[in-house]
């Protein structure tokens, strides 16, 4: 499975938000250029993002967007659920006629099980933690010392 740019570019700017959280609004701006992510795209990202009740936005000179909830009530599933649509490797785990055998696939309960560990995977991410680990990876010197994730 590859996740598309949405994915991968909303986990950035969540993780920034999740870095400013409990501080001022962060405009698009300020995300696009501490992530690397084009601006005009974030801010589509950023709507699905709100629309979905993880991101509130603030109007002003002084607005911007910060998380709905805490950085450890948000995690890696949450964002990209609300931006991919879902986390399904294989159409017939979403519908079981899409093929004709879907029922009868050996195959299926294979996709299955590898659906369901990557689920619980990034149900057990928060953005907290991605935070917790970027800072203890960043303590032992490997890596790149800003915030930027790079991924």
């Amino acid at each position: 499975m590859k996740l598309s740019t949405r994915g991968r570019y909303g986990i950035h700017a969540m993780y920034e938000l999740a870095l400013n959280y409990g501080g001022a609004p962060v405009s698009i701006k300020t995300i696009a250029e501490k992530q690397d992510v084009p601006e005009a795209y974030l801010e589509q990202l950023i709507a699905v993002l709100r629309r979905s009740g993880l991101v509130t936005g603030t109007r002003g000179a002084q607005g911007g967007y910060t998380l709905a909830q805490p950085p450890e009530k948000i995690t890696v599933g949450d964002v990209l659920r609300s931006l991919e649509g879902g986390l399904k490797l294989v159409d017939c785990l979403m519908e079981e006629d899409v093929c004709g055998k879907s029922c009868a696939c050996p195959t299926r309960i294979v996709w299955k099980r590898i659906s369901d560990g990557l689920n619980q995977i990034v149900d057990s991410i928060t953005l907290k933690d991605m935070i917790d680990e970027y800072e203890r990876f960043a303590a032992q010197g490997e890596g790149e010392h800003e915030t930027n994730l790079h991924g």
